[in-house]
């Protein structure tokens, strides 16, 4: 083992035992590690930019090679028997090399075990067809969650499952259903062939890793129009801003075709952010949730997409509910703070009065 994989390596697996998220390596500095959200120092030796490049140099699969070289960064997935599997981030700043990693958990999550409502998101994992978005900020869980669902689907459905990721996350284990997963670079070597072959590879179900662009987006309606299920996932704060991202990938004078593609093709939102728990030792995620019900669609088809977040406010439906019920809920349990569902709420004042019992569409 090389010198400097030997210092990440000891980095890495102090992480891993420490339930560390995420390891930030900025050249001449010591590793830093966000642990429940907050970011600390190691106390270790700094890495050198030397160090940094060569660790990254040695372990960039051979087609990033190129994308690294011009580009002065890449995406790439790393893994090292006895510590787990990371997702990698190395980029150039101010001239020097500095590495993002993340680590990707061995095991399936179930509903449960991440303090998810699991009621709304089974409804959506059952539909036959169509487009589900899981959307949040980056590191809000957005793929634990959409692997809870995928794992249930497993556990319970008999499905040919497609997955295309940059890079791969969580690795699945047949059971009723049959995986096949793709990472770009190492199994395809690129995003759009990879999108260009899905459909001919007889998938029930699609999982894109993100939605990117007006491409992938135009290959998930179709795929959603010939009946396969789609799940991918947004960077995307509420349902709201959500939709709104959609109309985006496309041109003024197609928004009309784009109205009635998404009305017929969309089955849900999941939109969720991380709060830290009541006792300060990790994060629960709190979610909202839009089942596209026959209402939703009107609204879509008619270009009214700011009455859905009313809906979502005033609603009762079990199949939708607003970030501010699912707060609601959190707090009820004994999950988060009331103080920690105000600050993290996207509307305050009206948590406030919903605590109360009060709630206005």
């Amino acid at each position: 083992m090389t010198p400097h994989t030997e210092i990440f390596n000891d980095l890495l697996k102090l992480a891993v035992d420490s339930g560390v998220s995420d390891v930030v390596i900025k050249t001449n500095k010591p590793g830093y590690v966000r642990l429940a959200g907050k970011l600390k120092p190691v106390d270790m030796d700094p890495i050198t930019g030397e160090e940094a490049k060569a660790w990254v140099d040695e372990h960039v699969p051979r087609v990033f090679k190129p994308l690294w070289e011009e580009n002065n960064q890449v995406d790439f997935a790393y893994a090292t028997e006895g510590i787990g599997r990371f997702r990698v981030n190395a980029f150039y700043q101010r001239g020097t090399v500095s590495v993002v990693l993340r680590h990707i958990k061995s095991k399936v999550p179930e509903f449960d075990e991440l303090g998810l409502n699991g009621e709304p998101l089974l409804n959506l994992a059952k539909s036959k067809d169509g487009i589900l978005l899981i959307c949040g900020a980056t590191g809000s869980g957005k793929s634990s969650t959409m692997a809870a669902m995928l794992n249930w689907i497993n556990r319970n459905l008999d499905r040919h499952i497609v997955t295309i990721e940059d890079p791969i996350e969580y690795t699945f284990v047949d059971d009723k259903s049959v995986f096949q997963q793709r990472e770009i670079g190492t199994d395809v070597p690129n995003f759009d062939l990879a999108i260009k072959a899905v459909l001919r590879q007889n998938p029930d179900i699609i999982l894109i890793g993100e939605m990117r662009d007006r491409e992938t987006f135009e290959t998930a309606i179709s795929a959603a129009e010939t009946g396969h299920l789609v799940f991918s996932t947004m960077h995307a704060a509420t349902v709201a801003q959500s939709l709104t991202r959609l109309f985006e990938f496309f041109p003024p004078e197609q928004l009309a075709q784009a109205r009635r593609q998404i009305a017929g093709s969309l089955r849900g939102f999941i939109c969720q952010k991380l709060i830290p728990t009541i006792e300060g030792e990790g994060r629960v995620p709190a979610t909202e949730v839009m089942a596209a019900d026959q209402t939703v669609k009107n609204l879509i088809l008619e270009g009214e997409n700011e009455k859905i977040q009313g809906l979502l406010n005033g609603g009762t439906d079990s199949a939708s509910h607003s970030f501010n019920r699912d707060i609601m809920r959190l707090i009820k349990e004994g999950k988060i703070s009331k103080a920690d569902g105000v600050r993290y709420s996207p509307n305050p004042q009206a948590l406030e009065m919903n605590l109360k019992g009060i709630f206005f569409k």
